[in-house]
């Protein structure tokens, strides 16, 4: 290789490096600013290819996506001086590259660091006017939209940054104030549970002596109602018994006799004397054997 060829091959190299060093791309997820000597020259370069002259400008470029900026949980006193623990988050994008380089010179540690101190300031400021049932339920909204219009005011005067959301994760009593919360909570069910039991034991009475109540009348009135039908099934048999006997008084002569041997003997060891020409065994006479006539023994 000559001299002339290797005069040629270093100032296509030179060129090449040079072209390289003049040509820049921004992606679609940043912002970019050109810088000549730290000095700006151009804010918010858009997205695409660009050129700049090698050496003397350089270019910064920063995330524009949408960051999430988790706080850490504070204490903060509200109204009636009751401290709470607030844990919240930001969502936040770079509005304003040539502002958010001048103010913190682009450090993302450091707008954070900037966003939470702010943050934290609006945060107190908002609880301090409001009690704790406001600040919990009642005027939950109001104090975020609140907090979202200052805070986005401050943070777009200074660092050139938009604030897109804030929001309060939760929102809980220390841990010396949760204690005693909880034993009134416990307290308070303990005494709504004795009530309800109180209740459910009265009502308990109640329905036990109704159907008490209700079990002695309908006993009743089955009682009533079986000594009808007794009653009547009586005077239906002894009708039956009143005609069969008036049809055939000897017969029923018999059979009263008849049952009152049954209920004379039935014991078994009974002994009774009698004349032989009693009535009692006026059906029996002329069955017993000489004997034992005049006297009976069973």
């Amino acid at each position: 290789m000559n001299a002339r060829s290797l005069y040629i091959l270093i100032a296509v190299l030179v060129v090449v490096m040079i072209g390289s060093k003049s040509v820049f791309i921004v992606n679609e997820t940043e912002r970019a600013l050109k810088l000549r000597f730290g000095e700006i020259v151009e804010a918010d370069i858009q997205p695409g290819l660009h050129f700049k002259i090698p050496f003397v400008n350089t270019v910064r470029t920063f995330d524009a996506r949408v960051q999430t900026l988790d706080a850490r949980p504070q204490s903060f006193l509200t109204l009636e001086k009751k401290r709470l623990i607030v844990d919240s988050f930001v969502k936040w994008r770079i509005n304003d590259p040539a502002k958010y380089y001048t103010s913190i010179s682009g450090d993302l540690f450091q707008a954070s660091e900037r966003l939470a101190n702010n943050i934290e300031e609006e945060l107190r400021n908002q609880f301090g006017e409001r009690t704790v049932t406001e600040v919990i339920s009642g005027e939950r909204e109001e104090l975020m939209d609140a907090v979202i219009r200052d805070l986005s005011r401050r943070a777009d005067e200074q660092f050139g940054i938009e604030i897109i959301d804030v929001r309060v994760k939760r929102i809980d009593l220390p841990a010396e104030v949760s204690s005693s919360v909880f034993d009134r909570m416990r307290t308070e069910r303990q005494r709504l549970a004795r009530d309800l039991r109180a209740r459910g034991r009265e009502m308990a009475e109640g329905i036990r002596a109704d159907a008490d109540r209700q079990r002695t009348v309908i006993l009743a009135e089955a009682y009533r109602e079986s000594e009808q039908v007794r009653g009547e099934g009586d005077a239906n048999a002894a009708r039956i018994y009143a005609d069969a006997y008036a049809a055939d008084p000897e017969f029923y002569a018999f059979n009263r006799s008849l049952q009152a041997y049954r209920d004379t003997f039935q014991g078994g060891g009974d002994v009774m004397l009698l004349k032989p020409d009693s009535e009692f065994f006026r059906y029996l006479d002329d069955a017993l054997p000489p004997s034992r006539r005049g006297a009976a023994e069973r």
